[in-house]
């Protein structure tokens, strides 16, 4: 009774925060835990959120400011990040090592941010310690404000299908087989929506497997978000008898174009409007296949998924649809990805044009190339390199580090070229110009495709091709209707170009999605600072900062200052409301 008395006075004291809020908020709990579940048939530990495997939905809208109380309920320290969510000024909430000290177990931590000027899908995940190959990812959804109209009529429903390669060993195996310099090998299947593969085949499917199977109604169009939150590999997405008719990619509307199937890379994500035109004379596939290996020996590295139409007269049989042919036509997937353009003429999420940022007029302010090559050994530990640089985890995040003027936890050295010297491991950072206008090329001399991803932005894939790039390769480049994104692929042994206006002051990580490389070291940081910050391009350090690394001494003072969390941050009220509810909840 006490607590709910407590509640009360909270909630009196907020209600002036609450009704003098600029734009709507929206509260989410997430707590983090180990289940088992057997999604491949073999009984193994998953990390699901909220007992869910894969978890909930964040669902927003423009502009909206969003709140998520995460709790770790794990072994181990936890971070959330949130790729392709910009956290415009407000880095501080990101959730990696760079910009976050660690959840640790049994403790929870709030993050606030404002999904400002954005739209379309996204999804979250954990980012430390190789979890995210045991799970813990979720969707996540901005939806446009009602004033401003979607280019294409109303979807009747919304689909999520996350895809994604899966091993049966856990994650803490994984990282076990890569710190003693092992490759992870080919995965043990594919998983759709945390579910393995419908039994397509009796000799590659054991009996038995949990399958997905969507739901459908004759003649309906729906709007189908699909996400590759895997570990390394490329996956052909298709579903058979049906036409994807592409709509949008994190966060971009684009040019409304039909493909039969898409390869969607690591880390990427798409919304296609799928309707439901077939005779429903029997159920159909949905297939996310391994792409980029030995097809014939990756046979098993499929996921199958039923589309169930409720008119349907009986099961879906037979062989899947094809992957694509193309192993003597290497320009196909690149072409696939040079035809996804910008829908230059729609509004996104204000009311002007995407089209209107003429991102081909503006000058480039500075260039880097980022060189990618196989693992090497340095000091007899395998490691992965960008430019020569294994990067080490930050023991203090970078800002953090700024703010309370702590030497030497990082350098601003990161080399915008590949240099002819003996790789190394230290924790080398971009020292990117605020307002500038960035170029990436992203030249990737390693053996397996790759998917790079940079944090608080979307940049422009104006180009990509087989070979080194060159100075000359910028006559290729798009530049009226590129597409804006925030993970791109960049196949072995070719380079792809991006282009970033540097608008977002912050610390934002550039990596490689593969988990596998980036967990060896392939990452680096951008840091952006306004020389003439005065408080409104860049947030302050939230009330409720975590300290770790050279300021660790902070932390007990910190957790046991309620002033020092509230003074100065009105928000965090918000946080405070959250943190009732869950006391309430965990004592109820």
């Amino acid at each position: 009774m006490a607590l709910f008395s407590l509640f009360s006075l909270v909630l009196i004291a907020l209600l002036p925060s609450l009704c003098f809020a600029a734009d709507p908020y929206a509260f989410y709990d997430l707590r983090v835990s180990y289940i088992t579940a057997s999604p491949l048939g073999v009984p193994q530990q998953v990390i699901a959120i909220n007992e869910k495997f894969p978890g909930p939905v964040i669902n927003s809208t423009t502009n909206y400011n969003v709140v998520v109380n995460v709790w770790n309920d794990l072994d181990e320290d936890l971070l959330i990040t949130w790729p392709g969510i910009q956290m415009r000024r407000n880095s501080w909430q990101d959730g990696l090592l760079g910009t976050n000290c660690p959840i640790h177990p049994k403790r929870n931590w709030t993050y606030q941010f404002q999904v400002k000027d954005q739209i379309g899908s996204f999804f979250y995940f954990p980012s430390l310690n190789f979890q995210r190959a045991s799970g813990g990812f979720g969707p996540f959804i901005i939806n446009n404000r009602d004033i401003i109209a979607i280019p294409f009529a109303e979807p009747d429903g919304d689909i999520i299908i996350m895809i994604g390669d899966w091993y049966t060993r856990n994650h803490v195996v994984l990282r076990s087989a890569l710190d003693a310099g092992n490759d992870l090998g080919m995965p043990d299947g594919v998983l759709i929506n945390g579910k393995g593969p419908y039994r397509y085949n009796t000799t590659l499917v054991p009996d038995g497997i949990q399958y997905e199977s969507i739901q459908v109604d004759p003649g309906k169009t729906y709007r189908v978000r699909v996400h590759n939150v895997g570990i390394s590999t490329c996956l052909n997405f298709r579903i058979q008898n049906h036409f994807l008719n592409l709509a949008e990619t994190e966060g971009f509307y684009t040019v409304q174009q039909n493909f039969t199937d898409l390869d969607i890379h690591v880390g990427q994500s798409y919304s296609f409007l799928v309707t439901m035109d077939q005779n429903a004379s029997s159920d159909y596939y949905i297939v996310a296949s391994a792409r980029f290996v030995n097809e014939s020996l990756w046979q098993r590295v499929t996921g199958v998924a039923v589309l169930h139409y409720s008119n349907s007269k009986g099961p879906a049989t037979g062989p899947l649809p094809d992957p694509p042919n193309d192993f003597y036509d290497k320009s196909r997937p690149i072409n696939q990805a040079l035809s996804i353009r910008q829908n230059v003429s729609a509004s996104g999420a204000r009311p002007n044009p995407q089209g209107s940022f003429h991102y081909g007029s503006i000058n480039v302010t500075e260039t880097y190339v980022i060189k990618t090559v196989p693992p090497v050994l340095i000091n007899g530990t395998l490691r992965a390199t960008l430019n020569g640089i294994s990067f080490v985890k930050p023991a203090t995040p970078i800002r953090l580090a700024d703010q309370y003027k702590v030497k030497g936890e990082y350098k601003l050295d990161f080399p915008d070229k590949p240099l002819n010297r003996t790789p190394r491991l230290d924790r080398s950072v971009i020292n990117a110009t605020y307002k500038g206008f960035i170029e990436v090329i992203f030249q990737n001399n390693d053996t397996v495709v790759q998917s790079f991803h940079m944090e608080g932005y979307s940049f422009f894939m104006v180009a990509m091709d087989f070979g080194e790039w060159t100075e000359e390769s910028r006559n290729r480049y798009n530049k009226w209707d590129a597409i804006a994104r925030s993970t791109t692929q960049v196949f072995p042994g070719a380079w792809t170009a991006v282009l970033a206006s540097l608008d977002n002051a912050g610390a934002w990580n550039i990596r490689t999605e593969n988990l596998d490389r980036w967990y060896l070291g392939q990452e680096t940081y951008m840091r952006i600072v306004n020389p003439e910050e005065n408080g409104e391009t860049e947030m302050v350090a939230p009330g409720n900062v975590l300290y770790c690394g050279a300021l660790q001494n902070l932390s007990k003072e910190a957790n046991n200052s309620a002033a020092s969390v509230l003074r100065g941050n009105s928000k965090l009220y918000f946080t405070l409301l959250v943190e009732v509810f869950a006391l309430i909840y965990t004592f109820s």
